[in-house]
């Protein structure tokens, strides 16, 4: 809780609107997100109800303005949606069951992002989203590094996407933690997300995400590089103020 609140905190003062999302969404946003078709494996779905649980708050939040026309002196949007996370991880074939690293409930911080039809705009918040998250990365001192996903391991309609790695000694590697992605107007087609300029021109939007933190899998990194030979874990710095002052966790 404190590494979700510490980062949520570091979004709003950057001026994210926090954004607590609904869980349950319906095949228009998935599909519009591009998780459907394709991703229904990987979804849990109520069925007497055709609703889907979310595995990640971009859905429910770059759906919010579907079917909008904003105006172009409302952009960027910037949203820090806060959720629990649910994926079936189906297709895994037993990989990482043990441990933390892959689970089918998790909390998150996503980054998503709604900004002009336009590729410098769109490079300059990938750039904004990624720093983002690397600084979190930075503040809790935590060894990463930042990987460009080449085509065929992104998913659908991403242009292009960083993946964040960082170290974990059990593993003896490092473990993706975080991923950036732009969109262009993949999503903002499907969604129908547009925007009307200064000229009164209408434009497909162009949206972007980024897993700004997500736990508990970055408890692997911290847990295993803050333990103490005595067992204890020292907390990182930054996070002591949402841990009532504490210094150290001590282990049972």
């Amino acid at each position: 809780l404190a590494i979700l609140h510490f980062t949520l905190q570091k979004l709003v003062s950057k001026g994210f609107t926090p954004f607590l999302p609904p869980l349950l969404v319906n095949a228009e946003a998935m599909t519009g997100t591009g998780y459907f078709p394709g991703g229904e494996e990987q979804a849990y779905a109520i069925e007497k109800d055709e609703k889907f649980l979310i595995g990640t708050s971009e859905v429910p939040v770059a759906s919010y303005h579907a079917d909008e026309i904003l105006q172009e002196s409302e952009l960027p949007k910037l949203y820090a949606g806060y959720s629990y996370c649910f994926r079936r991880e189906a297709g895994t074939y037993g990989k990482d069951t043990h441990g933390l690293y892959r689970i089918h409930q998790f909390q998150k911080v996503e980054q998503v992002a709604i900004c002009k039809n336009d590729m410098e705009e769109s490079g300059r918040i990938h750039k904004l989203l990624l720093q983002n998250a690397e600084e979190v990365l930075q503040d809790l001192k935590l060894p990463y590094r930042v990987v460009a996903v080449c085509s065929g391991d992104m998913g659908q309609g991403q242009y292009y996407k960083n993946d964040i790695e960082t170290w974990m000694p059990s593993r003896n590697s490092y473990g993706e933690t975080h991923s950036c992605s732009t969109f262009l107007d993949f999503q903002s087609r499907r969604l129908n997300i547009r925007y009307k300029d200064k000229n009164g021109k209408i434009h497909f939007a162009h949206t972007l995400n980024n897993t700004c933190i997500a736990s508990p899998r970055i408890l692997i990194p911290i847990l295993e590089i803050y333990q103490n030979a005595d067992g204890t874990v020292t907390i990182p710095e930054v996070l002591r103020p949402w841990m009532g002052g504490k210094m150290k966790i001590n282990l049972p």
